[in-house]
């Protein structure tokens, strides 16, 4: 028996589905609008939800996100009757487990919800056979819990993985995570730094060289893929490996075969493959100095780790893991801390991620010492200036919007004429798509990559939106 949310502005739709899952035996509750449907997915735990997309008060797109991290994490069907391929697109990505375009047979409905609770069973069962040693890893956050499972997932199996995420995200720590979570746990973590490797020497440092193979080659040497024979091995900053390099590793990583520089034989080795960047390899592809068929190779699993700006939720628990760690490392005391420290930190934008952060508290506590409570007085003065910058933004920005708001009503109301709800909602929408997009253009300078990375948009609907409100990237 499964717990089911159904969330439809139509009552007919409601109604229908109810009765058919009643009959099935599963527990139902519905709901005709995003508002109640956040609150019953904020206070019970559901294994399905069936969200339409147009409600009275907002879009199921929107809440989303809200819903599919609620208390039990459930599998969310979106259902509309206005089919939109962009739509769909952000819906599967937001979470959705599928995408129904109404009408829809009874039977379609009642498959596709028994086809998510077997996957909701399936796993389950897996999940919980599997126990991670992940000590170092914080992840109080939605995102980062949804990448610990990718994490539990690919330390079970051989294939290669690609972490991705800007500098300071953790994308070693959770490289090491995976081995050590993995059947090679015991076998060698050799980690290449390809950012630091000089173009002419990287082909000797991972594949080794005989000796007199080149000037300098006094002695014969194994490469570093011969140290990670039966082990993992680490590339970091993969997007930095020489293009020349590319293609020899593409076979390298197919055959797993090689041969160092000088050499006659070729050689075996049996590594797992693990890499990461920072880099836009889509983009560096395009540019044509990154191979698409080495990507391919490489994202049999992708994790991608989102910023620490985008996981606040697990800032305070960062801090309190550091500042202990650092207490026990220093030999003091554990310290106390007063809510202005997590305030500042929280409002601050961790340019530098969770590096960053951990940066910092050694600052502090190094500062601090021997004081009991840590106060926002000790954190550096360009974090408090910063962080007081985008507290008070964010205090303005909604005032200024409440006045425009009335304003706007009021010109409307002055005109004797009320529009219905839907085309007053409409309205200030386009207005606010507007208003983004000219800010999107003025602050991308008219690069059309670096707006789609930026607005999170797929390419058509950008291009969409832009020729609704007679905008160009161009122009």
């Amino acid at each position: 028996m499964a717990s089911i949310l159904i969330v439809d502005d139509e009552p007919d739709i409601r109604e229908l589905l109810e009765g058919e899952f009643s009959d099935l035996g599963h527990r139902i509750e519905t709901a005709g609008s995003a508002k109640d449907a956040l609150t019953l997915g904020g206070a019970k735990l559901f294994d399905v939800v069936f969200l339409d997309i147009r409600m009275p008060d907002g879009s199921g797109l929107e809440i989303l996100p809200e819903l599919r991290n609620g208390p039990g994490e459930p599998e969310i069907i979106i259902m509309t009757a206005y089919g939109d391929p962009d739509g769909a697109e952000l819906a599967v990505k937001g979470g959705a487990w599928d995408y129904l375009e109404k009408p829809v047979s009874i039977d379609h409905f009642t498959l596709t919800l028994q086809r998510a609770i077997r996957f909701r069973e399936q796993a389950s069962l897996a999940g919980s056979m599997v126990v991670m040693d992940h000590d170092k890893i914080v992840a109080e956050s939605p995102q980062m819990r949804a990448c610990l499972e990718l994490v539990t997932k690919a330390a079970r199996t051989q294939a290669n993985v690609l972490i991705s995420g800007e500098t300071g995200t953790g994308k070693e720590l959770i490289a090491n995570l995976i081995h050590r979570n993995s059947p090679r746990a015991n076998k060698p973590f050799v980690v290449v730094d390809c950012a630091s490797l000089p173009e002419n020497l990287v082909e000797s440092t991972l594949f080794g060289h005989e000796k007199g193979a080149f000037t300098g080659a006094d002695k014969s040497r194994s490469g570093l893929l011969q140290e990670a024979n039966h082990g993992t091995l680490f590339l970091d900053e993969i997007g930095e490996l020489p293009y020349t390099m590319q293609k020899r590793f593409l076979r390298v990583l197919q055959e797993h075969r090689y041969r160092p520089v000088g050499g006659t034989r070729e050689q075996t080795s049996d590594f797992r493959l693990l890499a990461a960047t920072n880099r836009n390899l889509a983009g560096m592809i395009e540019k044509g100095t990154f191979r698409q068929d080495l990507m391919f190779r490489l994202k049999t699993y992708n994790i991608e780790l989102p910023p620490l700006r985008d996981r606040l939720q697990d800032i305070k628990a960062l801090i309190i893991h550091f500042a202990n760690k650092l207490c026990q490392r220093f030999g003091i005391a554990e310290k106390g801390f007063s809510q202005d420290f997590f305030q500042t930190l929280e409002a601050y934008d961790w340019p530098g991620n969770v590096r960053e952060l951990s940066n910092t508290m050694e600052m502090v506590l190094a500062q601090a010492y021997d004081e009991p409570i840590l106060f926002a007085k000790h954190l550096p003065v360009d974090i408090r200036a910063k962080s007081i910058k985008s507290i008070v933004s964010r205090k303005i920005k909604p005032e200024s919007a409440k006045r425009e708001r009335r304003k706007d009503a009021t010109a409307t109301i002055g005109t004797g004429k009320i529009p219905t709800f839907r085309d007053y909602r409409d309205d200030h929408l386009a207005k606010i798509e507007k208003e983004y997009l000219h800010i999107l253009l003025a602050k991308t300078g008219g690069n059309h990559k670096k707006a789609l990375r930026t607005a999170n948009l797929a390419r058509t609907r950008l291009y969409e939106l832009l020729k609704k409100h007679g905008l160009s990237i161009k122009n």
